[in-house]
């Protein structure tokens, strides 16, 4: 049994025949903010029988954020316009039978079990190695502390999501730590300025709450934005 994940806005109806089989499935809506908020998954469905062009963002968005396998979910007429730009590992069509929707799932799943992890963390241009410890933005290394590193890689691993400065101190620092939030402001500080004028203002301040990186294509929670140079 796979942990499926359907990007839908018509879920009940994309595809029938998953009614019918025996996989773990989560939907949530077509749109990037779901991609940030969504539980890991074994393989991800995206309903692709309309809006081709947001469809095609969306298996992009998958692939770069989510690392799951991709399936895009078709009609027959929408079948030629699928090719590489769209980086999904896979088709259905919207009228497959339930044997070919589980066979299509399964072989993904599999294959997704036999991809060694890298230990890489992608957020945009932001990629950091686990393994090395080495965070780059646009092929430039960031020269980061420990502690620098652990915020950026939390923060990269939940694009858009906005951390309060308490969270943050607690599943960055620690709860045994009996520092206060001022120094999460601190980190933030320098943080931005390894990574510069041109991106500092990825690490976004929200009024009142805290802090969240922008990526690109992932829309936001939502918040009271303060000037990229408040703590």
């Amino acid at each position: 049994m796979a942990q499926v994940l359907l990007l839908s806005d018509a879920p009940d109806d994309v595809l029938p025949s998953l009614e019918l089989l025996n996989h773990r499935l989560r939907a949530f809506p077509a749109d990037a903010s779901s991609i940030v908020r969504a539980p890991q998954v074994d393989v991800t469905l995206v309903d692709a029988r309309q809006d081709l062009a947001h469809a095609r963002s969306l298996c992009q968005l998958v692939k770069s954020s989510v690392l799951s396998p991709v399936i895009a979910i078709v009609t027959e007429a929408g079948l030629p316009t699928l090719n590489d730009a769209w980086q999904a590992d896979d088709f259905i069509l919207s009228d497959a039978s339930p044997g070919e929707v589980d066979a299509r799932i399964r072989m993904a799943a599999v294959e997704a079990e036999d991809i060694p992890s890298t230990g890489e963390i992608r957020a945009g241009a932001i990629v950091i190695d686990e393994t090395t410890y080495m965070a780059t933005i646009h092929g430039k290394l960031l020269n980061l502390t420990y502690k620098e590193f652990e915020l950026l890689k939390h923060l990269a691993l939940n694009p858009g999501q906005v951390f309060t400065r308490d969270r943050l101190l607690h599943e960055v620092w620690g709860y045994d730590y009996f520092g206060g939030t001022r120094t999460v402001d601190v980190h933030i500080r320098r943080l931005r300025s390894k990574l510069g004028p041109e991106y500092e203002s990825l690490i976004s301040t929200v009024r009142n709450v805290g802090y969240r990186l922008l990526v690109e294509g992932i829309e936001p929670s939502t918040g009271t934005e303060e000037p990229d140079d408040a703590s």
